[in-house]
């Protein structure tokens, strides 16, 4: 379903409205760990602080990917809550490391989408690196 209820603060951007998954989240925070630069001595500060926040991300989401449902209700909510927190500072990360492009940027829309946070994704997502004319955005 594609919402367009505006934010306070954002431009009214189209979104993806998307019951909560985090078993499919966990799979969007594999993919956002193989995006980013694998660790290396070369790596900055700011790339090494996008790594870490991603591992952290999978780590938190990995248990789920295995169930075909979320976790359930009592844990649900901490669990998105976490994995959103987590999910800004990546994106500040990846902001200050000059990291994104348009998968990266892809990835943390689908993955603010799968935690019911469609609107937050379709704006954080372009400060990742989305090209904002991507045929995957909704319109």
């Amino acid at each position: 379903m594609i919402g367009d209820e505006p934010v306070q603060g954002s431009a009214h951007r189209p979104f993806f409205q998307v019951a909560l998954n985090l078993p499919h989240a966990g799979r969007i925070a594999r993919r956002i760990v193989k995006l980013l630069p694998a660790p290396g001595r070369d790596m900055g500060a700011d790339a090494a602080a996008a790594r870490k926040k991603a591992v952290e991300l999978l780590l938190l989401l990995d248990p789920c990917t295995e169930l075909d449902e979320n976790p359930g209700p009592e844990l649900n909510g901490k669990i998105r809550d976490s994995a959103a927190a987590l999910g800004r500072g990546l994106v500040d990360c990846i902001e200050r490391a000059g990291l994104g492009e348009d998968r990266l940027g892809q990835a943390v829309r689908n993955l603010f989408e799968c935690l019911e946070l469609g609107q937050e994704g379709a704006d954080i997502s372009l400060r990742a690196g989305e090209n904002p004319r991507s045929l995957q955005r909704p319109v």
